[in-house]
């Protein structure tokens, strides 16, 4: 009797197991995915508004943006979103990655 329970433990051990770490494969690749979405996002930016004297024009202003979190918003940089978006109105990227973009320019 005390084999069939060592038996029945051991196997609800190796269930629990590959449970926790199916899970943790799902939560990475997720995480993964995300963070290449971005990437792929600031690349496509960058390389296409690389000679744009709108975008250009936002740098130090999206610097001032970065490096406050988001709470200063200048001129510049407003205009750079705008043309950004209205050129690339499929982008699905925020102000802040929009903003780190410009800064790799």
């Amino acid at each position: 009797m005390t084999s069939l329970r060592l038996l029945s433990a051991a196997a609800l051990l190796a269930l629990a197991t590959s449970a926790s770490a199916t899970s943790f494969v799902v939560t990475t690749d997720a995480v993964v995915g995300a963070f290449a979405a971005t990437s792929e996002a600031t690349s496509d930016i960058s390389s296409s508004f690389d000679d744009d004297k709108i975008v250009l024009a936002a740098r130090d202003d999206a610097a001032s943006f970065v490096a406050s979190a988001g709470e200063i918003r200048g001129a510049h940089l407003e205009a750079a979103l705008k043309h950004i978006r209205t050129l690339q109105p499929q982008l699905a990227a925020s102000d802040l990655q929009l903003a780190q973009a410009i800064l790799t320019l």
